[in-house]
Parts: C-alpha cells; sequence; structure tokens
C-alpha cells in the first residue's frame, strides 16, 4: 500500500458510545438524514465510513451546547446488509476494517464529521502462543453458549487460530468501560492484547489453571 493510498481524505464519521474492533460487527438503525445520506452514499461508491468512540456530548455540536468530543482512532466501517425497515429509517450491518487515526475533525453544515485520515497497519496474523490457550477455550466456550441462547455476536468464520481475533472478540463482549476497550483496540501489537484479556479472565475466575 503506498503512502497516498493509506490516507482517507474526507472520511465521514459516525460518533457512537460503543467501539468498533476489526473483524467485529456493528448493527445500527438509522433516521437521521445526514446518517441516512451518508449510508445512501457508501452503498453507491462502495467506501466505508469511520466509527468513533463518542466520549463527551451528542454527535450533533449545537451553538452553545456541551462541546463534542470523540476519540481520534476508529474503524473502517464497511457495510454489509441495508435494510429499508420503513420511510425514512434504515436497519443496517457493517464489519469493523482497519484502524485508522484522524486529524482534525469538521463538521459539515448538515452536522455529519469528517476528517483526513492516517489508515494504521492491520494486525499481525499469528497464533495464540501455548499459555493462553484456556483463553481460546473459553471463547470456544462463549461462542457455544450465547449460540443455545439465540445470540450469534461474531462473524463467521471463526478464526481461533489468530491471536489478533480471539482477543478482538472477547473485547467486544467483555463487560468492562468504552475507555478500557477502546485502549485495547489501540494496541498495535495482538499478543499483548491477548495477554492482557487473558489476565482480566484470570483475576475473574473465568479461566484458571497454569499459564
Amino acid at each position: 500500500m503506498t503512502e497516498s493510498a493509506k490516507r482517507l481524505a474526507g472520511l465521514p464519521l459516525f460518533p457512537l458510545q460503543t467501539v468498533l474492533f476489526p473483524g467485529g460487527l456493528l448493527s445500527l438503525k438509522v433516521f437521521e438524514a445526514r446518517y441516512l445520506d451518508l449510508v445512501s452514499r457508501c452503498l453507491r461508491q462502495a467506501t466505508p465510513f469511520g466509527v468513533v468512540c463518542l466520549n463527551q456530548g451528542s454527535d450533533v455540536q449545537l451553538a452553545g451546547g456541551e462541546r463534542v468530543r470523540f476519540e481520534a482512532v476508529g474503524v473502517l466501517a464497511h457495510l454489509e446488509d441495508v435494510d429499508a425497515e420503513q420511510t425514512g429509517i434504515l436497519r443496517v450491518r457493517c464489519r469493523g476494517g482497519l484502524r485508522f487515526r484522524t486529524g482534525m475533525p469538521k463538521q459539515q453544515t448538515d452536522g455529519l464529521w469528517t476528517a483526513e485520515a492516517q489508515l494504521l497497519p492491520a494486525d499481525a496474523i499469528q497464533p495464540p502462543p501455548p499459555e493462553q490457550a484456556a483463553t481460546v477455550v473459553a471463547l470456544t466456550n462463549a461462542i457455544e453458549s450465547l449460540r443455545q441462547q439465540g445470540h450469534v455476536p461474531f462473524a463467521e468464520p471463526y478464526r481461533l487460530d489468530d491471536a489478533a481475533w480471539v482477543a478482538n472478540r472477547w473485547c467486544e463482549i467483555l463487560p468492562i468501560s468504552l475507555a478500557a476497550k477502546q485502549k485495547l483496540m489501540e494496541l498495535p501489537e495482538p499478543e499483548m492484547r491477548l495477554k492482557l484479556v487473558d489476565e482480566y479472565l484470570r483475576g475473574k475466575g473465568v479461566i484458571q489453571g497454569n499459564r
């Protein structure tokens, strides 16, 4: 990938009170005009938008209102399915792609935020280390438990032989703060992300035994 290809000019942003991870699924109910226009444009052009974690205010900054703050590092959201539930309402399903870091965001007159974005490298594909095998087994069990409850939170194929995939899926379902999820998502080393997840699970007694 060339240096110019690593930059996206005017990337549209969707600030949400969630952290999207690479490879993760995100379902949205879209009804505000600026986001309906955004989804339509992304569909026509086959382009992603950026999801960033909102940590202060609403995604529309009103004159004299609370200041809007969202994280500088987010994840590209690629449209997978769009369904017109009723006039003016779309049900959208996206999958997380590459992470990115934004420059100074700008807000358009319609309220949509955009920014120049620097794409960050994809996680290296590497197997989970043997000392964290219990964390992989625990995720396998969690997937089966969720499936029995009629809930399938992860997109197939399940890449249980990939440390980054295992760590990211755990990060999505762990009951931790958005700030903690954001820090984990930003970590450039997938093995460190998985190690921190492993330590959390051991600390909570979810997995036991020697590493």
